[in-house]
């Protein structure tokens, strides 16, 4: 039979390595949806993907989607969709404005990620820089964190999606865009995001990852992806922080 100490010892070192992370980070560069809030927690991501293929019928271009692209959760399937076929045209600007003005008609009912903005304002008061980098729109973002009075501390280094969509995550053109206006070296720095692709964006970009999971669907994608340390909620990140100003 394992004994407790062999069982708790694996948490324990991830709990020692999530420290490390924290310590170290001199520049955090904070996904958008799900590490900061849910975004569409007042009005269904696959309502507002709808939305869009709906547009797209009313343009007479229902075919640009496939069977299998109809019908997903995340309207940026759809959109992401449209550019392969289309890349840089106006179709594909006029669907991603579409996007972001969903996007900000649900910033009134998106729910703050619980710990989120403490962890903010005691990262910036110790002393951190900190950015968006979000494959949601930038306006969206800036909407959002103006509302909870948080934009000053991120602000300008506020990273989101625009009509290069070959430039989302995972790729990693914002999270280097941010580091270089920041002025910091990839090892100081550390992104919190919670998908494969902020997981991959910062791995290009030689940025250590903290993954965050609100659920255990969401925690074992992460570590199926590669993920070494990964907290269900944002409370003993802020622990941490709360340590080093004792």
């Amino acid at each position: 039979m394992t004994s407790d100490t062999t069982r708790t010892t694996p948490v324990t070192a991830e709990a020692e390595r999530l420290r490390e992370l924290v310590e170290a980070a001199r520049f955090v560069l904070f996904d958008f949806d799900g590490p900061i809030c849910r975004l569409f927690a007042g009005r269904r991501a696959t309502d507002v993907a709808r939305e869009l293929e709906r547009w797209l019928e009313r343009q007479g271009l229902p075919a640009l989607l496939t069977e299998e692209e109809r019908g997903r959760p995340d309207p940026q399937v759809a959109l992401r969709a449209v550019d392969r076929r289309h890349p840089g045209s106006d179709l594909v600007a006029d669907l991603e404005e579409l996007l972001t003005r969903q996007e900000l008609r649900a910033v009134p009912s998106a729910m703050p990620t619980p710990y989120a903005d403490p962890l903010i304002r005691t990262w910036t008061a110790l002393g951190a820089r900190l950015a968006i980098i979000s494959n949601n729109s930038a306006r969206a973002a800036s909407a959002y964190l103006a509302g909870r009075g948080l934009v000053g501390c991120f602000a300008p280094h506020i990273y989101g999606r625009t009509h290069d969509l070959h430039r989302l995550k995972p790729d990693p053109y914002h999270l280097n865009r941010a580091l270089r206006a920041m002025g910091a070296a990839a090892g100081h720095a550390l992104m919190i995001g919670d998908t494969p692709s902020d997981l991959q964006a910062a791995e290009l970009a030689g940025v250590p990852f903290l993954g965050y999971a609100r659920n255990e669907d969401k925690e074992q994608c992460l570590r199926q992806a590669g993920a070494e340390v990964v907290v269900r909620s944002l409370e003993p990140v802020l622990q941490v922080l709360r340590d080093l100003r004792e």
